[in-house]
């Protein structure tokens, strides 16, 4: 058991490194987007900031279950002909189809997983938050009326 903690362990703060980065950089990102619109067009860049603040945090899971899938990988937790990135999907997102199962000596690295992606993706639904957040500061600071 304390080596699929310790390797469950490792892959999600692994993640939560990821996760942080890509955090920072979004932030950094959309600070600097919303301060060089001279003239912004709210409805125009709320959606294209939407877009791509949302498409950068799929990366980044698609990112973070990779690094369960080569975790898989590294401890054989899974036979190879079975797919480690499906069961790293099913498990990451609590999907739990369970027609692929781990070996019974890493059966905690399913839980594991999801346990790590949902808390991930409850901080992308903050993260998302804060980008819509900082959309209508930015719209009511400006005070003069949106170009729609």
């Amino acid at each position: 058991m304390l080596a699929q903690l310790l390797v469950g362990g490792a892959a999600s703060l692994l993640n939560i490194a990821i996760h942080s980065i890509w955090t920072v950089f979004l932030n950094h990102a959309v600070g600097r987007f919303w301060t060089r619109r001279k003239h912004p067009r709210f409805l125009r860049d709320r959606v294209v900031l939407m877009m791509g603040s949302v498409a950068l945090l799929m990366t980044a899971h698609v990112a973070e279950l990779l690094v369960w899938a080569a975790a898989y990988a590294a401890v054989g937790a899974i036979p190879a002909e079975k797919g480690r990135v499906y069961f790293a999907f099913v498990n990451y997102t609590t999907l739990g189809y369970g027609d692929i199962v781990p070996v019974p000596d890493w059966q905690l690295l399913g839980p594991l997983t999801a346990m790590n992606g949902i808390l991930l993706f409850g901080w992308s639904t903050a993260v998302i938050f804060e980008v819509v957040r900082t959309t209508v500061q930015g719209e009511r600071q400006d005070g003069s009326q949106p170009h729609r």
